[in-house]
């Protein structure tokens, strides 16, 4: 039977700024991605298709219809599902998902995945709202659920998420196939695993309140509050936590109200102390990404990627669609076709080895850091000198630098990586 309390260890924190919060003209998308702490995250771009009517689409465990046409993405996903954590398209969009757990039970069956709806909705949406809809259209038709870790116990979940573009962005809340949903057109919002719409709701699912009442969670009078009506009464020791990694998130981003920039959201995603940059037991960060959206539709998106765990350790590196994108093969995992343990019924009955080469020289480079202070300061030096080149190149880019690299600004991501990857012992 699928578990419908946290047991397992999975936490993420999700933060967006829209304008006058942000102190460039952008909207600037953030998120860790907290999973068990061998799993391993591959940076996936999949160009635009068209598709033919009728096709279907094999998602992690179903297969759903195909729509005609599919945006260009880039995807940060652990290596062993087909949906995404979090990631952006060419149009803009970015979402990022949390696990959450309501008064609406876990379903037992496989369905699609939170982070299945999250690629679908990034393939299939030209803005935030856009993607809301997707989301709910595809709750609607296919429910969520299935094991969202690569391991024979199941482990199962709901799902919110935070969604953003050029101009705005929302938060989506789910409970089951139910949903709430509320839109940021300025200042600064976080999510973690726990409800966190209150009475401010934009849209939702038709029968929510019906159901609600139904249930008798609430009398149909007075003002209807979707966290309160829907959170777990008896909070497991998991959702306490996200309350105070929510609290703390929501602290920094106030902190920093009117100033906030891509810097100051990498650092936020590194601090520590708040839980947010997470590493505890079986868990910890296993991949971020930070994404700034200019509200000039002429200047391009610039998404930041780490594919490797710590964002305090790891380099935040850029990717833009333009012409002559392509794959950086050094963030690709291996692929096991038909004898993927994830294919093969009962599911997860083996392990196989995922870890990409910008992986493995991540993980050798750390331990060199721990046992070696001085290699450990020289390539700790590379990495924020990487970096900061990355973070140059976007302030030219929002200031209408005309440059480009030498293969233009879509070889920005697989030299990033190439050159990270040099670096590595």
């Amino acid at each position: 039977m699928a578990s419908s309390s946290p047991v397992a260890p999975c936490s993420c924190d999700c933060f967006v700024s829209v304008p006058p919060a942000s102190a460039i003209p952008a909207v600037i998308f953030a998120k860790n991605s907290d999973r068990p702490r061998d799993e391993v995250q591959e940076v996936v771009y999949i160009p635009a298709g068209t598709h033919s009517p009728g096709s279907r689409l094999q998602c992690t465990y179903i297969e759903v219809e195909q729509v005609g046409k599919t945006r260009a993405v880039i995807l940060s996903r652990p290596a062993w599902l087909w949906g995404a954590e979090m990631g952006a398209n060419e149009c803009g969009v970015c979402i990022g998902n949390e696990a959450v757990w309501t008064k609406e039970p876990v379903g037992e069956g496989e369905a699609l995945l939170g982070m299945d709806l999250l690629r679908l909705a990034l393939e299939r949406s030209s803005t935030a709202q856009e993607a809301v809809n997707v989301i709910a259209g595809l709750l609607e038709r296919y429910g969520q659920g299935g094991s969202c870790r690569e391991d024979p116990v199941p482990f199962c979940y709901h799902n919110t998420f935070l969604l953003a573009d050029r101009t705005e962005a929302w938060v989506l809340e789910t409970a089951g196939r139910l949903w709430a949903a509320q839109r940021i057109q300025a200042g600064a919002r976080n999510i973690s695993n726990q409800l966190s719409i209150g009475t401010d709701i934009s849209a939702e699912h038709p029968e929510l309140r019906s159901y609600a009442k139904a249930q008798g969670w609430w009398t149909g009078r007075g003002t209807f509050d979707f966290a309160e009506i829907f959170s777990l009464i008896q909070q497991p020791v998991r959702m306490e936590a996200a309350k105070a990694r929510f609290r703390a998130g929501c602290e920094l981003l106030q902190q920093q109200q009117g100033n906030i920039t891509p810097e100051v959201m990498m650092g936020i995603l590194r601090n520590k102390e708040s839980g947010i940059c997470m590493d505890s037991g079986g868990f910890r960060t296993t991949a971020s990404m930070v994404s700034v959206l200019p509200q000039d539709p002429i200047k391009p998106c610039v998404h930041f990627l780490t594919a490797t765990p710590d964002p305090s350790r790891s380099v935040f590196k850029p990717f833009i669609f333009e012409m002559g994108v392509s794959q950086a093969p050094q963030v690709l995992s291996p692929t096991f076709g038909a004898q993927d343990p994830v294919r093969i019924l009962p599911r997860f009955q083996t392990q196989v080895d995922r870890r990409h080469l910008l992986y493995r020289g991540h993980q050798a480079a750390l331990r060199l850091m721990e046992n070696d202070q001085e290699e450990g300061q020289r390539l700790r030096q590379k990495q924020q000198s990487l970096e900061q080149e990355g973070l140059e190149a976007l302030r030219g880019l929002l200031a209408g630098d005309q440059t480009s690299p030498p293969h233009g600004l879509g070889s920005l991501f697989p030299a990033f990586v190439e050159r990270e990857h040099q670096a590595y012992p």
